[in-house]
């Protein structure tokens, strides 16, 4: 039972009180005749996000990480930036509808839909805008299976292992993704790609996750704080000398066309190695709750939803309807939304975001009256658009246009 001392579970960061202010002032009256619950994308926001992106890549060009926007309008105002080139997509269903527009998208994820893989390898034109994730003899076996003997050449990406292996590979830090981690093992497996008629090796990825989505100032402990930098710093210097021998390794057996690096927590160091061509980032357009605990760099908030009042159970607490909007990941406080606005407010310990309901606690709560609108943050960047079917593009105070996502196309992807 929900109790009015109940701790908060989730608050709102510290930022600067008056520029907030301001900020949703603006936010708020552009939005003021829209029915909650909605999704806002803030353009000066997000075309703010975009330039430091790209100072931060330092000149290399940007891959965009479609999973991250999920919206086709946006995705090509981030595109149409000189900074950006090439999509970095998710799955091939996806990819297949983006390259009908698009022509570069690169997929980010091994696939294994013999219905999308016989529909690439009978259209030349997808096949040639369309590059598919490997990194196995397993994958290639399934591509034939699937498209049968084919006079179209599949352009296919090793994806390297970027994580951090210690004690003899015992210890494993950092996403587990593909087997493919030493330069031999690159090497070797460029050369089962090459002797296979129907494909072309084009490209090598590799994502470090442990430190492109780790914030290394997360609140709490010091020591795990320091463990954090510590770790990240070794794993960087780890996979410059790996990732470059890898690359050398595959390139005496077959050109590359690029090497793709990095995420948006990562690019300042990423794009200081020679090996990588490109970066990829997305979720930092948005500037998601995750990205609120680095020391490098801090996204201005571009993407939010926003929620009514629909009960006050008690004077110290206001009710919104829904807002169990968890992002994925470890089930942890870091996955809640950020209550963005009024400033102050926290959600209870025994219910925290809920399915059909919030309750907030904090002294805005007291005054909130039902029908009232607060505005909140997902923890990550793309997930929100699986939650609307639009996002209302408000820029100068107004709202400038309102586009679909993925989901307002009819378009339900993974």
């Amino acid at each position: 039972m929900t109790t009015d001392t109940d701790t908060d579970t989730a608050t709102t960061p510290a930022r600067s009180a008056p520029a907030e202010q301001g900020r949703f002032d603006r936010l708020r009256a552009a939005t003021a005749d829209l029915e909650p619950p909605f999704g806002v994308i803030d353009l000066d926001a997000f075309d703010a996000n975009a330039v430091d992106l790209e100072r931060r890549a330092g000149g290399k060009p940007i891959r965009l990480a479609s999973k991250s926007l999920r919206s086709r309008a946006l995705i090509r105002r981030a595109l149409a930036r000189p900074g950006f080139h090439g999509i970095l997509g998710f799955t091939l269903p996806e990819a297949l509808w983006l390259a009908e527009e698009f022509e570069d998208v690169v997929v980010g994820y091994p696939t294994t839909d013999a219905t999308a893989l016989r529909r690439l390898a009978a259209d030349e034109q997808l096949a040639s805008r369309i590059t598919l994730m490997v990194d196995s003899v397993e994958h290639l076996d399934l591509v034939d299976a699937a498209t049968g003997p084919r006079q179209t050449r599949v352009r296919v990406c090793l994806e390297l292992d970027a994580a951090l292996r210690l004690a003899g590979g015992r210890l494993h830090l950092g996403p587990r993704r593909s087997p493919v981690h030493t330069p031999r093992e690159a090497a070797a497996f460029a050369r089962e790609v090459a002797a296979r008629p129907g494909f072309e090796l084009t490209g090598i990825m590799g994502y470090e996750g442990q430190v492109a989505g780790l914030g290394d100032n997360q609140p709490g402990s010091l020591l795990k704080r320091a463990v954090v930098r510590a770790m990240q710093r070794s794993s960087v210097e780890e996979l410059r000398h790996r990732r470059e021998a890898a690359v050398a390794a595959v390139r005496a057996v077959t050109p590359l066309r690029f090497v793709n690096g990095g995420g948006t927590g990562s690019l300042e160091t990423t794009t200081r190695e020679d090996a990588v061509t490109e970066l990829a980032a997305g979720s930092g357009l948005y500037g998601p709750g995750l990205f609120d605990f680095y020391r490098s760099f801090r996204p201005v908030p571009a993407a939010y939803f926003v929620l009514p009042v629909v009960r006050r159970p008690s004077p110290k607490i206001a009710t919104l309807l829904g807002g169990g909007w968890i992002a994925s990941g470890p089930p942890g406080k870091d996955r809640l939304p950020t209550l963005a606005w009024p400033p102050g407010l926290r959600v209870t310990a025994t219910e925290a975001a809920g399915e059909v309901q919030t309750p907030l606690l904090g002294k805005p709560a007291q005054v909130l009256r039902i029908g009232d609108r607060v505005w909140l943050r997902h923890a990550k960047a793309g997930e929100l658009c699986e939650r609307v079917g639009e996002l209302h593009l408000v820029s100068g105070g107004e709202v400038v246009d309102t586009v679909p996502t993925y989901r307002g196309e009819g378009r339900h992807f993974l």
